[in-house]
Formats: structure tokens, sequence, C-alpha cells
């Protein structure tokens, strides 16, 4: 159990046999009546982002959460594989609580976040930025290099990217796995 004091980001409670995690919170002592903390609250397993705002003072039931360190090993049918750093283990996890899995390439770090508890997989996030090279991209026409304009490539992965003129098939590029957007080439 804690309360509205030990709030902070990242904090992931247990609220309506759901888990939330905090994205931003604000202690707000009005003029006239309680105080309270107004917070925004995202869930877990859907990633659905509500406010929420609870008394000051009142008490919150916590989860205990862990993310460990994985190495994606492959795909099938069954689902993703994974194996812990440390430990060796290896674990399967569903596409649908990977954060990017077009971006997955075999021998990839990621973190995954497991309930403490019942040792249950909750997310499974990959680095901010990941270095893939295009297998296929169109040429660019010469001359138009002076403006933004963006040609479609395809990655090792087998995803889909759009990236400037100048970037050409075989090139390693860095790809934000957040947005899906180009980043940057990398040498």
């Amino acid at each position: 159990m804690a309360t509205t004091a030990d709030f902070k980001n990242g904090l992931v409670l247990t609220m309506n046999n759901e888990l939330m995690t905090i994205v931003e919170f604000q202690h707000v002592k009005p003029g006239k009546g309680p105080a309270f903390v107004r917070t925004k609250l995202r869930n877990i397993r859907t990633g659905k982002v509500i406010p929420h705002t609870f008394t000051a003072g009142v008490k919150i039931d916590t989860a205990r959460v862990e993310r460990r360190p994985y190495q994606f090993l492959y795909k099938d049918d069954m689902g993703y594989y994974f194996m812990h750093t440390e430990t060796f283990e290896q674990s399967t996890i569903p596409k649908e609580i990977i954060s990017a899995p077009q971006f997955l390439k075999e021998g990839q770090e990621v973190e995954i976040l497991f309930h403490a508890e019942s040792e249950t997989p909750l997310s499974c996030d990959l680095p901010a930025y990941v270095v893939l090279q295009i297998t296929y991209a169109e040429p660019g026409e010469k001359g138009n290099t002076a403006t933004n304009a963006l040609k479609d490539a395809r990655l090792e992965t087998g995803a889909a990217v759009r990236v400037p003129l100048f970037v050409n098939e075989g090139e390693k590029i860095r790809v934000d796995t957040r947005s899906g957007e180009y980043s940057e080439r990398v040498k």
C-alpha cells in the first residue's frame, strides 16, 4: 500500500483490476477545499491513457513489476521467442504486447516488463532507435535532393519506411521505433 505522496512517473498501480502506470501527475492545493492529485494513467494492457483525480493522502495498491533484459531469437506461428540474457531462460511472447514487432531483428536486445507476482509478461519494449539495413529502395532522381522529398524503402525485417531520396539500397539507417520514422544514415 502507498499513498499519493509516493506518486512518481512510471509507478505501476492496480486500479479496477487493471495495471495502470502513471504518465504524469500534478499535486493541486486549491484555496478552498481539500488538496488532490491530478494524474494521467496509461493502461498497460491496452495502452489507453485516461485522466484520473485522487484525493490527497488516499491509499492505493501498487503492483510490483520488473524490467528484464532479453534477446530476440526467432518467431513462428506460436509467437515470438526471447532469451533472458543472464539466465538463458527462453520465453514466448505474443505479438500484441510487443511495442514495434516490425522492427525486431534476430539478436536484438529488448526489455520485457513482467508482473512480479504472477510472472506474466506485460509489455516488450524495443530500444528507442534501431539500426537496420535497407534491402530495397527505388533509386533517387538527381536534382531532387534540395527538397525533403521521401521515397518508400523496405528494411531487412520486412518493415516499410519512408526515407529521403539520397538513401540507397544496402545502406544502414537508424529508425525511431516509437514513431516508425527514418532518423539518420549510419556509416
